[in-house]
């Protein structure tokens, strides 16, 4: 094999790539998660691009201390973080198989 036919490869499968995290990316940002926390009280749904869509505080909490509210939206946007971090790496997993890249590489396209 030649060298311009291995440039010409490597440059084919620099733009599938390319091509493959950018839907990933538009997938993500429509995908939802949503983290909660005080067995429900507090729901947080947010994108897979980490954007918050909604914010829902269960009334029953509004008589409690702001810092245990505080506490509990915390915890429910860290949870929907942590979520949203887990869909991103399946996405963008997804988006650069087959291309042979070592484990761990995929994240340096989101």
């Amino acid at each position: 094999m030649n060298i311009q036919a291995l440039m010409q490869q490597a440059q084919a499968m620099q733009k599938q790539v390319e091509q493959n995290v950018e839907s990933a990316k538009k997938t993500l940002a429509q995908k939802e998660v949503q983290g909660q926390a005080g067995n429900g009280l507090v729901k947080v749904t947010m994108t897979g691009r980490h954007v918050v869509k909604r914010l829902s505080i269960d009334p029953s909490l509004m008589s409690d201390e702001p810092d245990m509210i505080e506490d509990l939206v915390a915890a429910a946007i860290n949870d929907a973080v942590r979520q949203a971090d887990e869909l991103h790496e399946e996405i963008m997993a997804g988006a650069t198989t087959g291309m042979g890249l070592p484990k761990g590489m995929q994240g340096l396209f989101g």
